[in-house]
């Protein structure tokens, strides 16, 4: 007994999983029962069965690991329906566990795990034989069942504060109106992209894009339809950028596209301008909203290129930020000069 409980010490101290747990605790169940076989079995009732999980077998039983058998016949239902820690002539006990008497067993000593106040599975050793129990053995049993359900507990908690603490930073990450990485994804993708770029001699395409006239639509059709309108954009641009692009929402109205050029040693304006036409071509026309179509005269868009060796990623949207004004001082001045054509 002092060997086990030293032994236990050892397991409860040193165990990081499940499995770390359990395994030992089937090995030390067969040493204090007397017991050829011990296993860990996962209850599934929706499918009306049992998953052995684990399962240690040191005698002519082999209970199989892995294995899933129909819980409606199996010894553990029987044992935890009737509270019955420990029955040694199993066969006369219950006459339908079919799948004891396939595998010959005739004792049988089971207890119930329990995570979270419901019933998880059951801590089962089992023997061909009818061996008594030893009066060390039922508490024994419980105990380590009691172990490993609080160790199922645990992992569960492990397991929601990582997707809580992913959430959370993929929230950090992200407009919430857009589904779009924000402005700080953007800025650390940007710096990620630059030392990309360094390494594989290639140019950093960056597209500003402002939507002109985005205070109107608010104005007139109010805050709600101004989102909606936002989010058809940014979903109508996503639709227009490469696989390898990043595009983010940067502001109110304003979006901003990085992707690689071309190489350090051709024309940087090439690739800078086809992305640009691409972009401005994208946000122009009709734009089909839940309550109404917008007709809309398209964005002001500057692309420039930059050379990743010796531009700052703040430099780089600033250059990009300079690009798009250029453009929309531009359309403006095209749009009065038409506006006066035709009033003249």
């Amino acid at each position: 007994m002092e060997f086990l409980i030293e032994q236990l010490s050892e397991t409860v101290s040193s165990a990081t999983t499940l499995e770390d747990l359990a395994r030992p605790m089937l090995e030390m169940l067969e040493a204090a029962t007397g017991l050829e076989s011990a296993y860990l079995a996962i209850i599934e009732p929706d499918k009306a069965r049992q998953h052995i999980l684990f399962a240690h077998n040191a005698g002519e039983i082999a209970v199989p690991e892995g294995d899933y058998l129909p819980w409606g016949d199996t010894l553990c239902r029987h044992a935890l329906e009737e509270n019955r820690i420990y029955a040694d002539d199993a066969g006369g006990c219950w006459g339908d566990a079919d799948a004891a008497r396939e595998l010959g067993i005739r004792s049988c000593a089971a207890a119930p795990v329990r995570v979270d106040g419901g019933l998880h599975g059951a801590l089962c050793v089992a023997g061909a034989g009818q061996t008594p129990l030893p009066a060390v053995a039922q508490p024994l049993l419980r105990l380590f069942a009691s172990l490993i359900g609080q160790q199922v507990e645990r992992e569960r908690m492990i397991a929601k504060l990582d997707k809580a603490g992913i959430e959370l930073l993929t929230h950090a990450a992200t407009d919430a109106l857009t589904g779009l990485p924000n402005r700080r994804a953007l800025v650390d993708a940007l710096q990620r992209m630059l030392a990309q770029g360094a390494r594989s001699a290639q140019s950093v395409l960056v597209g500003f894009i402002d939507m002109d006239d985005f205070k109107k639509i608010n104005d007139t059709h109010g805050q709600e339809v101004g989102d909606e309108f936002l989010a058809a954009m940014a979903r109508q641009l996503s639709g227009s950028v490469r696989a390898s692009d990043m595009l983010a929402r940067f502001g109110s109205d304003e979006f901003v596209v990085i992707g690689l050029g071309p190489g350090l040693g051709e024309s940087p304006r090439t690739g800078a301008m086809a992305l640009g036409d691409r972009l401005a071509e994208n946000t122009k026309g009709e734009l089909r909203l839940r309550t109404m179509t917008i007709d809309y005269a398209g964005a002001s868009v500057g692309v420039v290129a930059v050379d990743p060796r010796t531009t700052s990623a703040e430099e780089a949207l600033r250059q990009a930020d300079a690009a798009m004004d250029a453009v929309k001082r531009t359309r403006r001045l095209m749009f009065q000069q038409a506006g006066e054509a035709i009033s003249g």
